[in-house]
């Protein structure tokens, strides 16, 4: 393909690109209006199911598919990193020297890291009833984490980071987002239908139906991945060299 040609074909799909998204804002609501057909519909199904956190119940429940995709799309960048950072042939692997760290740096990130990796377990576990959810605590969760990094050293991290087990922990939880759907095609619903189990009292961490399950698979998915992406990018910096020595 030419550079004329990929130009025109820019051109052409980005003009496409901005009528669609200029026929889609001319038929918004008024900005201020008292009308807004799908906010009112999410809002109704999400109480109709006990969710008291309606994005959530979007998330989860309503566009759970999309979700699917989401997470697929985080699942395959990790797997791509991997590969591509993978330790090569002209590359050896040398034990990393510990670094002297500041003491009021040690004591700060040795302080929050238990604090930060609660509060991380607690946005995941509590996605149903207050903002946050399986994304935001699973990246909380999984930072946390690093605070040994910053606050003691490598090695230290590596002992609580086996990698090979955030791997398999981020297999299994994709897997269990994707049996969760499944388990609705063999009840005789739909695919990650919101029918498999009772909505529980509502504002309540039983509440919601499957909305807890898929939000809880997303959020272990999520941390792991991070741990898993973090654990390659740290070894080209910290542990593989090159044969050179560069």
């Amino acid at each position: 393909m030419t550079p004329r040609t990929r130009r025109w074909l820019v051109l052409v799909g980005g003009a496409g690109l901005a009528v669609l998204l200029v026929a889609a804002c001319l038929r918004l609501p008024d900005f201020g209006g008292d009308s807004h057909p799908y906010g009112d519909r999410a809002v109704h199904v999400s109480l109709a199911r006990r969710t008291a956190n309606s994005i959530a119940s979007v998330n989860f429940d309503q566009r759970a598919f999309d979700t699917l995709g989401e997470m697929t799309i985080l699942f395959a960048a990790v797997v791509g990193c991997v590969v591509l950072l993978r330790q090569t042939r002209d590359e050896h692997r040398a034990r990393p020297e510990p670094a002297d760290v500041a003491p009021p740096v040690r004591r700060y990130a040795l302080l929050v890291l238990p604090v930060a990796l609660v509060t991380g377990l607690y946005v995941i576990a509590h996605g149903q009833l207050s903002p946050g959810g399986g994304f935001q605590g699973g990246v909380v969760a999984a930072t946390a984490l690093h605070l040994l990094y910053l606050g003691a050293d490598y090695r230290a991290l590596e002992r609580i980071r086996p990698v090979g087990l955030y791997e398999v922990g981020d297999a299994v939880s994709a897997s269990a987002y994707l049996v969760t759907g499944l388990a609705g095609l063999i009840g005789g619903t739909a695919f990650l239908a919101n029918t498999l189990l009772p909505y529980g009292t509502f504002n309540t961490l039983s509440s919601g139906g499957t909305v807890p399950l898929l939000n809880a698979a997303i959020g272990m998915e999520v941390a792991c991945a991070v741990v898993v992406l973090l654990a390659r990018f740290l070894d080209q910096a910290v542990e593989i060299e090159e044969e050179s020595g560069k």
